[in-house]
């Protein structure tokens, strides 16, 4: 698959999620097979204000690359100097968000709002498009609610706009994450567009992202929350197509060991006291469906520092042994 003259090897990619997708969780996406990945949302007002804390959002390692970087806004000026900067800083993909449901968002006129606004939605893609070299791609959602589906007329008009690909989130602004994806929708975009589609929602398993692909004829799969303490997920995908054997199910001794790295990077990139109050929820996520979750799920959201946690880890891994 082509996103313009980029090549993505593996259609299946990390989805941006807003205090997930930091650096430490997409190098550990990528080496385990993901396409690509996308930033957390970043705001083309905080980039152009010089904001700190923006600006260091926009960090990339070689490693992970490609990598896309997620911006939000609703001004086509602010975001076409923003996707200027995310270029000039060194993504290889600049992503645009119209699929955010969170008030604070919407209420601002960005994120899922922009699906009630088509015509502002084409100028700020064609705006960005025309500000960067790089590929500039968008997701959004199937509409603002049942009532008004629009995912078609914001896919031709974001194609028109000169968009590389656009990524599908098939629920509406009003089912925010609840309810069942409809996946017909995709496969409406897919209908009437020529560049490349990528499916998202309901994928939690390899079974899942084959049956969206035979459903949907999508060109590919952007997995969110079904990697949220499962990015092995991404492992049984690469393997699948690059015709390889699956994969054996993870180990529970590697698994652990994946939790400790992942806390390790974190520690790395935003020092102890951040990456220990972050680790708290992928420790919850990480644990999800093991025996005993519930009983860890206590104890990791009152870990203090990186030692301690490496302790009740040891302590759940001896346990889980102890019963294989």
């Amino acid at each position: 698959m082509f996103l313009g003259k980029l090549e993505v090897k593996i259609p299946v990619v990390l989805a941006p999620m807003a205090g997930i997708t930091d650096l430490p969780f997409r190098l550990l996406c990528r080496e385990l097979g993901s396409g690509f990945t996308i930033s957390e949302m970043v705001s083309a007002k905080g980039l152009l204000h010089k904001n700190d804390k923006t600006f260091a959002m926009l960090r990339i390692e070689e490693k992970e690359r490609p990598t896309a970087i997620q911006l939000f806004g609703s001004d086509p000026r602010e975001l076409a100097e923003a996707a200027a900067i995310v270029e000039k800083n060194g993504a290889d993909i600049v992503d645009f968000n119209m699929g955010c449901p969170v008030p604070k968002i919407v209420n601002n006129g960005e994120g899922s709002a922009l699906m009630k606004n088509p015509e502002l939605a084409y100028e700020i893609l064609a705006r960005m498009v025309d500000a960067v070299q790089i590929p500039v791609t968008v997701k959004f959602r199937s509409g603002w609610n049942e009532k008004t589906m629009n995912a078609e007329e914001i896919a031709r008009k974001a194609e028109l706009a000169g968009v590389s690909a656009v990524a599908v989130h098939a629920r509406t602004r009003e089912q925010h994450y609840s309810g069942t994806a409809d996946w017909q929708v995709i496969r409406a975009v897919k209908e009437v567009v020529k560049i490349p589609v990528f499916g998202n929602g309901d994928i939690k398993s390899l079974a899942d992202g084959k049956r969206m692909i035979e459903e949907t004829n999508c060109d590919g799969l952007m997995l969110g929350r079904g990697v949220d303490g499962n990015p092995w997920l991404f492992r049984d995908f690469a393997a699948y197509f690059k015709g390889e054997p699956q994969p054996e199910p993870v180990a529970l001794e590697e698994r652990f060991a994946f939790i400790i790295r992942h806390f390790s990077l974190l520690i790395a990139h935003k020092g102890e006291v951040v990456a220990t109050k972050e680790m708290r929820r992928h420790l919850t996520a990480y644990s999800k469906g093991l025996p005993y979750a519930a009983e860890y799920r206590g104890k990791f959201n009152a870990i203090t520092d990186f030692e301690q946690a490496k302790k009740i880890l040891d302590e759940y891994l001896q346990k889980l042994i102890a019963e294989r």
